[in-house]
């Protein structure tokens, strides 16, 4: 190695905001109780051992003696149970006085730094001008110079290149998804169907009145029908649905039977008076 250059040191120690650790043992068992002790494990790497978790933890003491104490310390910062909890490392320099140092937290037993304020800033900065660089590397490919008519779009010749890039995404992207089973391409409808089914969502109320009110409606529409049907199927009732009677005939056959009476009168003109004279 020349003299005067320094390896790269790895990529993990450059930035330990890449870096996680768990504990396959003490994973099931995480609680509040619990924690610190998974958190202090001496495999963990974003534990100090120089810190006055590890002297109260040699002389079994509790934590409350970290109040008392000054230096680096390690606390519960914040509980989220079963699953989310935050420890806060901190320099003490009175019982009422810490200047924090750093934040981690827990996510189903995995353990991560939590990024500072200007990690977070360079990052998105940093995805900005990605998307940006990348805009302007497409739109300057559309460009064309000419010495007549200068610089011009043109957006026809490079449509089939898009096209078949565009092609190739959708090939590879389906040949990953054919490497799943089933139930990997359909576990998150077949969750959600259970789900539905088991809890199904409550109805309100107005929607609930008017599909009585429907339901009402139709059984109504319904029995008139059947009425209309029946008296359509039935001839004795064709007649609006009056059914005739023996005892009242009708008005044809009450004249029919009912004859005018004619007596034996002479139909003669009486005869003229003769004036004597």
């Amino acid at each position: 190695m020349l003299p005067g250059r320094q390896m790269p040191q790895p990529l993990a120690q450059e930035n330990p905001l890449w870096v996680s650790w768990h504990d396959t043992q003490m994973m099931a068992s995480l609680s509040p109780a619990t924690v610190m002790d998974y958190f202090c494990r001496k495999s963990n790497p974003f534990y100090d051992r120089v810190c006055n978790n590890e002297t109260i933890r040699m002389q079994r003491l509790s934590l409350e003696h970290l109040n008392n104490m000054i230096g680096v310390e390690y606390i519960l910062l914040h509980v989220a149970e079963p699953i989310l909890y935050v420890i806060r490392k901190q320099h003490r320099h009175s019982p009422t006085e810490a200047t924090p140092m750093a934040d981690y937290y827990i996510i189903g037993g995995m353990v991560y730094k939590a990024p500072d304020l200007a990690s977070v800033i360079n990052s998105r900065i940093l995805a900005t001008v990605s998307n940006l660089q990348s805009a302007f590397e497409e739109a300057s490919s559309y460009s064309r110079y000419h010495p007549n008519k200068g610089y011009t779009w043109d957006f026809v010749s490079n449509k089939a290149l898009a096209d078949k890039s565009k092609g190739n995404k959708k090939d590879s992207s389906s040949n990953k998804d054919d490497g799943g089973t089933i139930f990997q391409k359909q576990r998150v409808d077949m969750l959600l169907a259970e789900l539905l089914r088991k809890f199904p969502p409550p109805i309100p109320p107005i929607i609930h009145q008017q599909q009585m009110q429907n339901q009402q409606q139709l059984q109504q529409a319904q029995l008139q029908n059947a009425v209309h049907e029946a008296s359509a199927s039935d001839p004795s009732t064709s007649n609006n649905g009056v059914v005739p009677s023996e005892t009242s005939p009708s008005p044809n056959t009450a004249q029919s039977l009912v004859e005018p009476k004619t007596e034996g009168v002479d139909m003669k003109p009486p005869p003229e008076k003769k004036i004597k004279m």
